[in-house]
């Protein structure tokens, strides 16, 4: 038997993603990207510089990864090698760290500044889910996950959130482990 929500009547919970379920977020991320790594790829290489491409190096190498797994990743396919630095490093050092930092300081200020783009069809069906009672969470591999769902007014949407906060408070590997 299934409910008008189309689940089966045992289900008592619903995990969604963030990222292309909830939001489409994938197009901020790749375009704080592009633009954290071309900036410093313009000032390494000069006139040499090859940019980052939104498409292809962004769904290969940084998304869904740990934001230091992919300006690691990322670096490797241009044989970069950056030392580690550490998570408190400023956004303008040259290090993993740092870039990572820098990345995420443009992405908070688009979000902030644009905004992010919920798909409506799931904030209803997440409505719809809360009415009949069953229990929701979010999972994301971004630590910024509370500032998009607020950004969108859907923080009080779900009950559990395990995102990039979560997985490094733990221990949890990303993609392309299955943690």
């Amino acid at each position: 038997m299934t409910t008008t929500l189309g689940l089966p009547d045992t289900i008592q919970a619903c995990l969604f993603d963030l990222d292309g379920v909830v939001t489409r977020t994938a197009v901020v991320h790749a375009a704080a990207w592009k633009e954290m790594f071309d900036a410093y790829l313009r000032e390494r290489d000069g006139a040499e510089y090859r940019p980052f491409d939104s498409s292809h190096d962004y769904d290969e190498y940084v998304d869904g990864r740990p934001r230091a797994d992919g300006v690691r990743t990322f670096l490797a396919s241009r044989g970069i090698n950056l030392p580690e630095g550490g998570p408190d490093d400023p956004p303008d050092a040259a290090t993993v760290h740092g870039l990572g930092n820098r990345k995420n300081e443009l992405l908070l200020a688009k979000i902030r500044t644009d905004g992010v783009e919920a798909y409506d069809s799931t904030l209803s069906y997440l409505r719809a889910v809360r009415a009949r009672g069953l229990r929701t969470a979010v999972v994301s591999s971004s630590a910024n996950t509370r500032d998009v769902l607020r950004s969108i007014g859907a923080e009080d949407l779900f009950e559990v959130r395990v995102d990039g906060v979560v997985a490094a408070e733990r221990g949890l590997p990303g993609k392309p482990q299955p943690d």
